[in-house]
């Protein structure tokens, strides 16, 4: 449905030095999926939304909607923002103060080029208004409004467009965490009512991971790893990417050789030697990095036979209960490790404890 191709984006800095804000970015979006890009700030996300937007002009690239080549740097087509029939919502909501909510949603119908009859525009307006829930509320002013019904609102407007493509830039980075978390799972309803194809944006990566069908993790400029929620999270590709979506631990290490088995190997690490994955093959000798989640880090009070592979012996630095669970940190000679346990695990600090990293969650990442 969407295709980007070798988008690059450029603007002059401060000092006129030329930024390149968003280079050569590739991606395909299939109709009616989830498509987020994520990145901490100045990362060139928001650059390749507003790039697909129109409100920026790439210098290289493609962007192709369905059949209809929006922009094409080598046959010189850009199409302007008002001409590709894309909604947008902005991490402002940009809702028009002296305009009740009805009023909101129908402006844009009221004043494009095929302006659709009264009837026609009250039927779609009250349409995208009960499917955001604000249907008992069209007559109200849009300023007596909380922060989650402005989003909704915002969201209406750009729905009622009945848009090809909705383009999201952070649009619940405004509100409060349990509202947000509250909205996150409106969004994918509304996104899955609509069967609308949607790009997102966000710093936020649990969002990207609760709301995405497929995410691109972005960093100066550049996608560095394309791939569902559950591989972003459980095979990261590189130590960014692992470091950047939620937490983990990383071991420097070198690599001994493979195991019997394609995809495992034995590095070398400031605890001992470890079996760990990768999905591609590691050169022997070389240094890497090997990332283990702390809900990955398996714990027991006692050593159990058979454990083997991966076990080693630690003791409790830090013990903090958060109610179903425990945050530990774990001293293993001069490491220091973050795990998570069930509540009743029997752990207390300076005591011993006995750990056990699944190979298959230990994971072979590059330096970079």
């Amino acid at each position: 449905m969407l295709n980007v191709s070798g988008l690059c984006t450029e603007y002059r800095g401060q000092n006129g030095a030329i930024v390149r804000a968003a280079q050569d970015v590739s991606f395909h979006v299939p109709e009616g999926k989830f498509f987020t890009l994520l990145g901490p700030s100045g990362c060139g996300k928001t650059t390749t939304l507003r790039s697909i937007a129109g409100l920026e002009r790439p210098v290289a690239g493609e962007i192709v909607v369905g059949d209809r080549t929006v922009y094409s740097a080598t046959r010189n087509i850009f199409l302007p923002p008002n001409e590709r029939n894309f909604g947008m919502v902005f991490q402002s909501y940009a809702i028009w103060p002296h305009m009740n909510v009805f009023k909101n949603v129908s402006f844009p119908l009221e004043v494009r080029k095929n302006k659709p009859s009264p009837s026609e525009i009250r039927d779609r307006v009250m349409r995208v208004l009960a499917a955001v829930g604000l249907d008992h509320l069209a007559e109200r002013e849009a300023t007596k409004l909380s922060g989650g019904q402005q989003q909704r609102l915002a969201l209406a407007r750009a729905l009622v467009m009945e848009p090809k493509l909705l383009l999201l830039d952070e649009p619940l980075s405004n509100l409060d965490a349990k509202l947000r978390e509250k909205m996150r799972f409106e969004l994918k309803r509304m996104q899955n009512t609509f069967k609308l194809t949607t790009i997102y944006v966000t710093h936020d990566q649990s969002e990207a991971l609760a709301l995405s069908d497929e995410i691109a993790v972005m960093n100066e400029g550049r996608i560095v790893q394309l791939a569902t929620p559950r591989d972003i999270y459980e095979r990261p590709r590189t130590k960014f990417v692992a470091d950047f979506i939620g937490t983990t631990n990383f071991l420097d290490g070198t690599v001994l050789g493979r195991e019997a088995s394609d995809k495992y190997w034995n590095v070398r690490t400031a605890i001992g030697v470890l079996k760990v994955k990768s999905e591609h093959a590691l050169q022997k000798n070389s240094n890497i990095s090997v990332s283990v989640r702390p809900e990955d880090v398996h714990l027991s009070n006692t050593a159990h036979e058979g454990d083997g592979e991966n076990s080693i012996k630690g003791i409790v630095d830090q013990a903090v209960f958060l109610g179903e669970y425990i945050d530990m940190k774990v001293k293993l000679g001069d490491y220091e490790m973050l795990a998570r346990a069930h509540s009743t695990l029997n752990a207390h600090e300076g005591g011993t404890i006995h750990l056990r990293l699944d190979p298959e969650k230990c994971v072979a990442v590059a330096p970079q």
